[in-house]
């Protein structure tokens, strides 16, 4: 789950691109929830993200913001596979 977190982090997409990508774990095999909380990741945690956010909140401010979305997305996501699975 973590991992599944950190890869979406780095990708650059909004809501409506990342389907596909979703819609193609789905098929291989991959968890619910690990795939939700890869989703969630991707929207709220992208670099992008993060640099837009810097021109109105402080680096401690975002880190704190940046944390506890993950915490959150993570939580949500082993909720999903157990719920789920």
């Amino acid at each position: 789950m973590p991992a599944a977190v950190l890869l979406g982090v780095p990708m650059y997409s909004n809501a409506a691109g990342i389907i596909p990508v979703v819609e193609a774990l789905l098929g291989k095999g991959a968890a619910l929830g690990t795939v939700l909380a890869f989703m969630m990741s991707v929207i709220a945690l992208s670099f992008p993200e993060m640099i837009i956010l810097r021109k109105v909140l402080s680096l401690r401010l975002i880190a704190v913001f940046a944390g506890v979305v993950a915490l959150g997305i993570v939580a949500v996501g082993y909720l999903f596979n157990a719920l789920f699975s």
